[in-house]
């Protein structure tokens, strides 16, 4: 048999990162002695949204979803033996993009590196932020700015650096069908390379070393024939608008180039052994094509829906990659796809509805003006209230969720504690303390001297990365520098696209939300009310809404009052909310992890208000130990990823506010 000359993988990575810088670390040079081949770095969400860990809304959040970064220090000490001159470096941020790549240059430079030879790519797309993963911090055209002025510095400094990451895998998260993924990350890629254009900043004769260093993140769903023509029909568009909006005549600089992490929405609770197989169906929407294929993959691991996951469960995800890409031939073949009728003409129907779909966005101004009037957050919000409902009416199918349910026990999950790795709640304590000692030391006047001179920058029209980098090497802290620029632009609260939302389930006679209206009404009449109110609450940094936005949408849709205000909220506002609403219950809403430390702070704040009779709900990935003394602190009810139907926990949470009323139960079925 002849030897094909084989393909080189794409890049492999795991996204990973947690507790403390050091404990990062460690990680990081595991996974790359296992044969990871490039970095994926996970932020905490302080470090995420601009804050430091001693910040009021960091508290419970530190180092539990990702690292926590507080200034050079720390940088220093999360890539300690791991030479960045020769490393591929993912980093999942955003609002705070321009900070921590001027930490990593710093970094870098330090360890005796050419910054012209640093490769990776900041993610640095804040319309998915406002739209669904809830990090950001400045309005849209500040942030807008700050991207495009670390676009025009790497262009000039970084050339190999990708310095944004054009996002469409949290939009899918957020309910996003294949068209509207395509057309709103479209349509952001159009608003970025627009406002470079627009600055100034970079010759004309050189925008095509702008356009080859713009990238896309791209998520993966099971539909695996669908999501990769997805992708290549992402790839004409792309070809065509670099060729005909911005006259790239360079065919490798309009190369459609993504990364992708596949569907972890998809994941599932209940018999979380069956995310194995939806993991490899998912991965391989993104790599049998090779005119499609990834440039770079990272995989979920099995229990994500459980809780953080341990090494052993990101080496499994990585072994899947390894496994596809050294056993099998997969790569000694061109692209097996071409020619096939079938694949064509699914292409052809999603390129003409993205393109509609975009030119229907340009009419309204673009991607950001989209953003602010709603239209977009919206149209999601209505797009995964009708995926929801096709799976409480068992339309969309789910193995294990809603059909095929019976089960033998996993041993797998046997010990569900064990399951999941767990962040000790002492390591918050210690981060802050070297904080403190980090300001102690640094150099007061030098610190003090470089945010002066940012927020010169800000208010003014120059390129703000240089003055980024100052503050860096200044000793300046994530939420000194973030603060500096809020002081400038101030903050953004992003549309949350409830009201606007349209009923997504019938509540015809006899259906399951017509009993549930049935029982919210004569309970409200029970109470002399005349609606009964339900407070959704986001307490900490967890900026993902979604869960929290369905319930809110199926509550209306039920004859609540809602009162929902949006993400990033102290127990304190959350509390003055419910008793100057005079609601009948409190949801809360929390997939960070840190429920432990902010549920409880709520029933106290409630209790010392004279509330403490609102029944307090539950909602997120809440370990089964965790969820056993929520209850015993106070908590009427949890609910995790395994209660997919919303209108049975909203009927709960009728029930709930019966009981607490001390009210007999409705004999209505629910």
């Amino acid at each position: 048999m002849t030897e094909r000359q084989k393909d080189r993988p794409w890049l492999m990575r795991t996204y990973a990162g947690h507790s403390t810088a050091e404990a990062s670390n460690e990680l990081y040079r595991r996974n790359l002695a296992k044969g990871q081949t490039g970095l994926s770095v996970a932020f905490d969400l302080p470090t995420q949204t601009g804050y430091d860990p001693d910040h009021i809304l960091a508290r419970g959040e530190v180092g539990r979803v990702g690292v926590p970064v507080s200034h050079l220090g720390d940088m220093c000490r999360l890539f300690q033996d791991i030479p960045l001159e020769r490393m591929n470096t993912s980093m999942t941020i955003n609002a705070t993009a321009m900070w921590l790549l001027a930490l990593y240059q710093v970094v870098a430079e330090e360890q005796g590196a050419d910054a012209g030879k640093l490769q990776g790519t900041t993610q640095n797309d804040i319309v998915k932020e406002y739209l669904s993963r809830g990090t950001h911090v400045f309005p849209p055209g500040p942030s807008l700015r700050l991207t495009t002025d670390m676009i025009t510095y790497t262009v000039n400094h970084i050339p190999k650096w990708n310095p944004i990451n054009i996002c469409s895998y949290h939009l899918q998260e957020a309910g996003a069908t294949p068209v509207q993924e395509i057309a709103y990350a479209m349509s952001t890629a159009v608003a970025v390379l627009d406002a470079v254009r627009e600055s100034g900043q970079v010759p004309e004769e050189r925008f095509g070393d702008v356009v080859a260093r713009i990238s896309f993140f791209v998520n993966a769903g099971v539909r695996f024939v669908e999501e990769m023509c997805k992708m290549r029909a992402f790839g004409r568009i792309w070809d065509r608008v670099t060729r005909e909006r911005y006259g790239i005549t360079d065919a490798k600089q309009r190369r459609f180039r993504y990364g992708v992490q596949v569907n972890s929405l998809g994941l599932t609770e209940a018999q979380p052994e069956n995310n194995v197989q939806r993991i490899v169906l998912e991965m391989l929407a993104v790599t049998l094509s090779k005119d499609a294929r990834a440039r770079a993959v990272q995989l979920p691991a099995w229990n994500e829906a459980l809780g953080l996951p341990r090494p052993w469960d990101q080496q499994w995800s990585l072994r899947i990659q390894q496994v596809l890409a050294h056993e099998s031939d997969l790569l000694e073949y061109e692209d097996i796809f071409a020619g096939s009728h079938v694949i064509e003409a699914k292409v052809d129907e999603l390129v003409t509805d993205s393109l509609a779909e975009i030119d229907r966005i340009q009419q309204m101004g673009g991607a950001m003006a989209a953003v602010e009037s709603g239209y977009l957050k919206s149209e999601l919000v209505s797009s995964h209230a009708a995926r929801r409902a096709r799976i409480e009416g068992g339309d969309e199918k789910i193995v294990g969720v809603n059909i095929y349910e019976s089960t033998e026990p996993s041993p797998l999950t046997a010990d569900l504690d064990a399951a999941i790795m767990t962040v000790d709640p002492a390591n918050e304590a210690k981060v802050v303390a070297a904080l403190q000692e980090w300001r102690d030391n640094r150099d007061e006047a030098r610190a003090t001297e470089a945010l002066a001179v940012l927020k010169k920058a800000a208010a003014g029209t120059e390129n703000m990365m240089e003055a980024t980098v100052e503050c860096a090497r200044a000793g300046v802290t994530t939420g000194e520098w973030s603060w500096a620029l809020r002081d400038v632009f101030g903050e953004f609260r992003a549309p949350t696209g409830v009201s606007s939302a349209p009923v997504a389930v019938t509540a015809e006679e006899g259906t399951p939300l017509a009993l549930v209206r049935e029982k919210a009404a004569r309970t409200a009449a029970d109470l002399g009310a005349g609606r009964l109110r339900l407070l959704v609450g986001k307490p900490g940094l967890d900026g993902h809404s979604n869960g929290a936005e369905q319930i809110a949408v199926r509550a209306r849709d039920a004859g609540f009052e809602v009162v929902y205000q949006g993400i990033r909220l102290t127990p304190e506002q959350i509390v003055s909310a419910a008793v100057a609403e005079d609601v009948h219950c409190v949801g809360l809403s929390i997939l960070s992890g840190s429920h432990a430390a902010l549920v409880p702070d709520v029933l106290t704040r409630l209790r010392r208000a004279g509330a403490g009779d609102i029944p307090v709900i539950v909602g997120g990935i809440i370990p089964p130990a965790d969820a056993e003394a929520l209850i015993g602190a106070g908590v009427a009810a949890v609910f995790t990823p395994k209660d997919f139907g919303i209108t049975e926990i909203i009927g709960r949470i009728v029930d709930e506010i019966r009981k607490a009323n001390k009210l007999d139960p409705l004999e209505v079925p629910a």
